[in-house]
């Protein structure tokens, strides 16, 4: 198993580690790792790992291994391989991982203020979006605009817990998202929490205040099919 550090700070830039694996593919295993793997909408971190020698392995991006504790780090075409029982330093890109964590908190914002069955979303670097099971309503841009930025300038706290799947499981309207679940086979699910706005659940990483979002707007709004609308964000700076 990878040791998911991220789950509980994800302000983690970087930690020691050990090589506990090296897959038929070249992905490299840690007992512990700061890199968050793709899932959730939410891309993968990428950065390097730091050998004792000062050799740098460029990782392109994490992802999901054979078991869902398990992290493989994707190194960069061309990159060395360490060895299995090295101590090496992961350290993800900070800039691009908080650009992420920004938009991914701000698109929990997003559905509350249209309290909508999510139907698919995705967080990319500076912009985002969500689809939302939306038949008839009219969106306007400029009113979502506006009430996204009045949430994050009010400076909520965001914070994270754990409940059962068992708990989950009676409180299904925690759910938002339509087509994908929370990460199950662990035991419990942690849920994200924007104080006096929002809770549900996610394995994603956020901010600590709404107010570290920044100014953000809605860049367009479409149709997707009969009855899907698609919400796409974007910083503003």
């Amino acid at each position: 198993m990878t040791l998911s550090l991220f789950r509980d700070d994800a302000y983690l830039t970087q930690t020691s580690a050990v090589v506990t694996g090296v897959n038929e593919q070249g992905g490299i295993i840690l007992d512990q790792t700061v890199f968050y793997p793709t899932g959730g909408g939410q891309p993968g971190d990428k950065g390097k790992l730091i050998l004792a020698d000062g050799t740098n392995i460029e990782i392109a991006t994490a992802v999901k291994g054979n078991t869902p504790d398990e992290i493989v780090h994707v190194p960069a075409e061309g990159s060395p391989l360490p060895d299995i029982g090295a101590t090496i330093t992961a350290e993800i890109d900070w800039d691009t991982r908080h650009r992420l964590m920004r938009m991914h908190s701000c698109l929990h914002l997003l559905s509350a203020v249209l309290p909508y069955p999510v139907t698919g979303g995705q967080v990319s670097d500076g912009k985002g979006r969500l689809d939302f099971d939306l038949p008839e309503a009219t969106l306007d841009k400029e009113e979502i605009t506006v009430e996204l930025n009045r949430i994050i300038n009010e400076n909520h706290a965001l914070t994270s817990d754990w409940i059962s799947e068992e708990e989950l499981d009676a409180k299904p309207e925690l759910v938002k998202t339509m087509s994908v679940q929370p990460p199950r086979g662990a035991g419990r699910i942690r849920l994200i929490k924007v104080e006096g706005v929002d809770l549900q659940p996610c394995g994603g990483t956020h901010v600590r205040n709404t107010s570290e979002i920044g100014e953000v707007r809605v860049r367009k709004i479409e149709k997707k099919g009969r009855q899907n609308r698609r919400v796409s964000l974007e910083f503003v700076a």
